[in-house]
């Protein structure tokens, strides 16, 4: 059954493509699935197939015990779905393994600190979660693999040669999010808005990288823009108030440091009349309007297989692609509380 499941997986993935600090040890129950990054990856994938099926087995019987170290930036619901996805990933493969789990609350100057921890105690593998986490832990070692999830372009991010083939020792999974289908979503629930506010973080590149995307989506659709970044989760609250007399809807993208202050964009927006689409579905939950994103457990559990594939079977990551899941396997999803509160008709998404 582990065997018929592991092809599908493979299958799947020849297919699509579009998208203060703790730590424990033994195996946890936290943090993607199948993918890679395009046709060209699908070579690797093929190569992959004859041996993941037998890994499960050998996992749990070669008998050693796996270091594993985990830095995630900050605290939110999608980050929190990669890690569990990733260690779920893990537990059903059989791995034995103790995990280091790290989380630097946001702060980017303690993502350095956690990577040299995570390097100097010599983990057999490090999973890094989100752009700034990946960026330190690549910046300290060039030895011990280093799997990245919620990455939106590891080449964009000075972590890869390329996303295809990525030369070092840096792979996993992209949360390239399908920006366009997104602006498109926007018209068809607000075929009046005529300006969009682009809300990121400055000192994030992965956002940058996908405000330019909602740029050129815009520009596409006719629709006016106007970026508004922040630098701390402490400009949240001031920037969106600025935002409300200026736009007729605020598009964010998957940004880690607007994710984590969602509660307070959408109390401000919300209460201005102005409504919010978002990268990801738990921005929506946070009182956001409406997204078609990924679901960023299957990302994690995606990164959970490739660690298994190294660490196992012995797979090259400088070959390793990028993966990434397809439009596809990205849903909807919708806060009716939210859309009520605003008079907006969600029901012209019945159709879809």
């Amino acid at each position: 059954m582990k065997k018929l499941l592991a092809m599908s997986m493979v299958l799947a993935m020849t297919m699509g493509m579009l998208t203060g600090c703790g730590s424990s040890a033994a195996p946890a129950d936290e943090a993607v699935a199948e993918t890679t990054a395009a046709e060209a990856a699908t070579e690797n994938a093929a190569e992959t197939v004859e041996t993941e099926g037998a890994a499960e087995d050998q996992a749990a019987a070669d008998g050693k015990t796996y270091k594993i170290g985990v830095i995630q930036l900050v605290e939110h619901a999608a980050l929190d779905q990669s890690n569990k996805g990733f260690i779920d990933a893990l537990n059903e493969a059989g791995l034995n393994y103790e995990v280091d789990q790290q989380n630097a609350q946001g702060d980017q100057s303690a993502c350095q600190t956690i990577a040299e921890k995570l390097v100097n105690d010599q983990n057999d593998l490090i999973l890094a979660i989100a752009t700034p986490a990946a960026q330190a832990v690549a910046g300290a070692t060039t030895e011990i693999p280093i799997l990245v999830t919620a990455v939106t372009d590891p080449a964009d991010a000075g972590l890869v040669e390329s996303n295809e083939v990525p030369g070092g020792n840096v792979s996993g999974t992209s949360d390239l999010t399908p920006v366009k289908e997104q602006i498109e979503l926007l018209q068809k629930l607000l075929p009046d808005a005529k300006k969009v506010g682009i809300l990121y973080c400055s000192a994030e590149s992965n956002s940058e990288f996908q405000a330019n995307m909602a740029v050129e989506a815009c520009d596409a659709a006719g629709l006016e823009h106007e970026i508004f970044t922040v630098s701390s989760s402490n400009e949240i609250q001031s920037v969106v108030e600025s935002m409300t007399s200026k736009v007729d809807v605020i598009y964010a993208p998957t940004d880690n440091t607007i994710a984590a202050g969602m509660a307070t964009v959408a109390m401000v927006a919300n209460e201005n009349g102005i409504p919010t689409i978002c990268g990801e579905e738990g921005m929506v939950e946070a009182g956001g309007m409406a997204t078609y994103g990924i679901d960023y457990y299957q990302l994690g559990y995606m990164a959970g297989k490739q660690a298994v594939d190294i660490l196992v079977n012995g797979a090259d990551i400088s070959k390793m692609p990028i993966g990434y899941l397809s439009a596809e396997e990205c849903t909807l999803a919708t806060n009716e509380e939210t859309a009520e509160t605003l008079g907006v008709d969600l029901s012209v998404l019945d159709a879809e």
